[in-house]
């Protein structure tokens, strides 16, 4: 198992990568290619913040609390701590785009965003953000679906 989840890990990064590898050689900043008229568009962004560019220019200390968060992550899930498959994927999604964006930090001292949709007022984003995103409503769903068994079936839990 461990050497799957270390596969999917590595391929979901290294999809991360490539595309922002595609994006630094193809779009110059703040330069937009429509990809779906009216839908969605890449544009080159440098984050040097989190989420909604929350921290901007704290890139240090977004280093090294990821770092953090994702030793921690890591550790859980290969020790066996996470039992739950949804968790398990959750926590595989959420420590893939971690450290894509991690790497980003590292590297750039800024994450390449390019994924902005034109529908809607919302940040620019990234596929990295994508798997956080997804990995942690997954594990809000599956705390919510645990806790709901437990109060329906107290009994079971014991």
């Amino acid at each position: 198992m461990l050497l799957a989840w270390s596969a999917v890990i590595a391929g979901l990064v290294g999809f991360d990568q490539w595309s922002k590898a595609w994006v630094l050689s193809k779009l110059p900043a703040g330069e937009a290619v429509t990809v779906l008229p009216n839908l969605l568009q890449f544009r080159f962004v440098r984050n040097t913040g989190a989420a909604f560019s929350l921290l901007s220019g704290r890139t240090q200390l977004l280093t090294a609390v990821t770092a953090i968060i994702l030793i921690i992550a890591v550790l859980l899930l290969f020790l066996g701590r996470v039992r739950d498959r949804a968790d398990q994927v959750a926590v595989l999604l959420l420590v893939a785009g971690g450290l894509g964006n991690l790497i980003d930090r590292v590297v750039r001292h800024f994450v390449v965003d390019f994924i902005e949709v034109l529908f809607t007022n919302f940040a620019v984003f990234n596929f990295a953000d994508i798997c956080v995103t997804t990995g942690a409503v997954l594990l809000i769903l599956s705390t919510v679906w645990s806790f709901g068994k437990e109060l329906r079936n107290p009994q079971d839990q014991e």
